[in-house]
């Protein structure tokens, strides 16, 4: 008797519902998987599984039995995996998802550099905003602004998220550069069309008043509101990793320093796993080597 093979085969029956579902799952036969659970269960000496036509439950030696199996069937892959990744190089795909603007300015060229130290990786670097799912939409990681809210994840920081205000120099010379928010009401605001409804230009010291009111431009694009602000067309807020090379060249000019809003954590999260995942340690190692804060 093949004890973890049986072992296998239970687990498959109670986690896919059936044994055919299980078969399907281990590439045998139902038949097959029915023989498997008959060789355990008489070998315990107690029924596992009660069956009819229709549907199987577990008994309650079925229940004690199975958190034994997977304990035992974690271990020996454990074992097995330690084994493979003494000597396993980072292959394989990487699925990674980050927010759209810092996904483009920070995390893709990093990506492009550990493609050229990884050949044997491809990597899906999906760029949203919206809050993926880490298990339903398997990513092997993903870059989590804000609060986490989950203890069953390793999250690593990140440097925090930090917003600029700034201006072409033309613009400011026109109307004059703001040294109090108050003083906002008179300038052009170019907004993010996703701040409707007060969620933008709050500013440090300032969080009851919304400025994006100001805004004779709005737009559902960073980079849009960006190129629009170079043209002259008013103030911008917007990530500093986004502005931060136009400043650099003096093509934008920071303004209000002392009242940008407070920075937002930043964090790569993924699942913990005792097994080596020699893909996802090494862009792990490799991002914080450049990125930890």
């Amino acid at each position: 008797m093949d004890t973890l093979r049986c072992m296998q085969a239970f687990m498959a029956v109670v986690d896919q519902g059936s044994f055919t579902a299980a078969a399907e799952r281990l590439a045998v036969s139902p038949v097959m998987v029915g023989k498997y659970i008959q060789q355990l269960e008489a070998h315990l000496g107690v029924r596992l599984l009660q069956r009819n036509t229709r549907r199987q439950s577990l008994t309650d030696a079925g229940r004690h039995y199975l958190a034994g199996c997977r304990a035992v069937l974690d271990q020996v892959q454990q074992a097995e995996a330690s084994v493979a990744g003494l000597q396993a190089q980072p292959q394989g795909v990487l699925r990674i998802s980050a927010p759209v603007t810092w996904g483009s300015c920070v995390l893709a060229p990093l990506v492009a550099q550990y493609l050229a130290a990884y050949p044997q990786v491809t990597v899906e670097l999906d760029l949203s905003n919206r809050r993926v799912d880490l298990i339903e939409e398997q990513f092997d990681a993903v870059v989590r602004m804000g609060a986490l809210g989950s203890a069953e994840w390793v999250a690593r920081p990140l440097p925090a998220y930090a917003m600029q205000i700034c201006a072409a120099p033309a613009y400011l010379q026109r109307n004059g550069v703001p040294r109090h928010p108050a003083e906002l009401r008179d300038h052009d605001c170019l907004t993010h069309l996703a701040w409707r409804g007060g969620h933008g230009w709050r500013l440090r010291g300032h969080p009851e008043q919304d400025w994006s009111e100001h805004s004779r431009l709005l737009c559902n694009d960073g980079d849009g509101l960006r190129r629009a602000a170079l043209a002259g067309a008013g103030l911008i807020l917007q990530p500093a990793v986004l502005l931060a090379e136009d400043i650099a060249a003096g093509r934008l000019q920071p303004v209000l320093a002392d009242y940008l809003p407070e920075p937002r954590p930043l964090h790569l999260v993924y699942l913990p796993d005792h097994r080596p995942r020699p893909k996802l340690s090494s862009f792990v190692e490799f991002l914080l080597a450049r990125l930890a804060p």
